[in-house]
């Protein structure tokens, strides 16, 4: 296996004007059968923020950290990046990393978890862009899901220290944590990962992990957002509105909600949660605040280079990555261990039917 000679961020892709936004839709819900009109509601939520989701502006930001962070690191791998859903579409990116005469690629994907929407589609992306590109494309390699990595899990539990100081005085040391992800469904929930039921397992184990870290093990609790798709088909719960609504009544002081499922501030952040989230706790006068993503704290992206340093010493060559003949482990934390860095072909439910997309589609 050659050593890695280019690096690819592989994220969702999200609108970035009011002419983007129903072509955007458009793309995520491609063959899904969503009636226009649904996609009309949908898309009210990108022009309350003038037809822009944060995602694209944030993965810029995270490029510009990331070379910093390999030229501090001593990684000489050249930069790209692509979208499953908006421009730079990825399979431009993968075309032009070809054209460039990139051989072998390392991705790191926006998503920190397995399951077939947060992994092997992902997976799916990359090898369609691949075969687009023709005989000449680069081998391309997707980084491991990182959930319980130090990187990711210490910026969320500063997050919510950060957080629970706007809160109200009187309940400054005394408030629940809400951690919410984007619910899928069940079935897909079932057989994520290799062995099942990865996803929920990933995300509580996560949420366990900063509510340790940041003082309040004993006062936190896991829900979900963005639901979509038909109501006949069952999708994980509870709501987090439901959530806010269970505590209130059992006379929750305070709550600090914690989007464990997203590294930045995706549109499911910035319209589920500081809208929809919001407005539901003051109906039910439940002071609320809400925790920071990792976007670029330095130590989620120093995690970035690590991740490429470990993927690259499994082919017995660091490129640079780490000193010769230096191992790098996979860290992790809490019980779970590190993810798989390769998956098997039946790993996350490979060929299950796509969740159709509804009122929360997008990014």
């Amino acid at each position: 296996m050659p050593r890695y000679d280019a690096f690819l961020l592989v994220s969702f892709g999200g609108p970035e004007g009011r002419d983007d936004v129903m072509p955007f839709l458009e793309n995520v819900t491609r063959g899904r059968g969503v009636p226009r009109e649904r996609l009309e509601q949908v898309a009210e939520h990108y022009y309350r923020f003038g037809g822009v989701s944060p995602i694209n502006g944030q993965c810029r930001e995270l490029l510009t950290a990331i070379e910093k962070d390999f030229a501090a690191s001593g990684v000489d791998l050249p930069i790209y990046w692509g979208n499953r859903n908006w421009e730079p579409m990825l399979a431009d990116t993968v075309a032009r990393m070809a054209a460039d005469g990139r051989r072998h690629a390392a991705a790191f994907v926006t998503s920190a978890y397995s399951s077939y929407s947060s992994c092997r589609q992902y997976l799916e992306n990359i090898e369609q862009a691949r075969a687009q590109a023709g005989p000449g494309a680069p081998v391309i390699d997707k980084l491991r899901p990182y959930f319980s990595h130090p990187g990711f899990v210490e910026p969320l539990a500063d997050a919510v220290r950060d957080a629970a100081r706007a809160l109200p005085g009187r309940v400054k040391d005394d408030f629940d944590l809400v951690f919410t992800a984007h619910s899928i469904p069940e079935k897909m929930a079932v057989s994520s990962g290799p062995d099942g039921g990865a996803y929920p397992a990933q995300l509580a184990e996560a949420s366990r992990l900063v509510a340790e870290r940041a003082g309040r093990p004993g006062a936190w609790r896991l829900a979900y957002q963005s639901r979509s798709g038909p109501p006949s088909v069952p999708w994980l719960g509870p709501d987090v509105n439901d959530c806010l609504g269970d505590l209130a009544e059992a006379g929750s002081r305070g709550v600090v909600l914690v989007p464990v499922g997203f590294v930045s501030d995706h549109m499911e952040v910035v319209f589920d949660l500081d809208v929809e989230a919001a407005q539901t706790a003051r109906r039910l006068g439940l002071p609320l605040a809400r925790a920071a993503t990792p976007g670029t704290d330095p130590r989620f992206v120093a995690m970035i280079t690590e991740l490429v340093a470990e993927r690259q010493d499994l082919s017995g060559e660091s490129g640079g990555a780490v000193p010769p003949g230096q191992r790098v482990p996979p860290r992790a934390l809490g019980g779970l261990g590190p993810a798989i860095g390769t998956c098997g072909s039946g790993c996350c439910g490979a060929g299950v039917t796509r969740p159709g997309a509804g009122p929360r589609a997008g990014r």
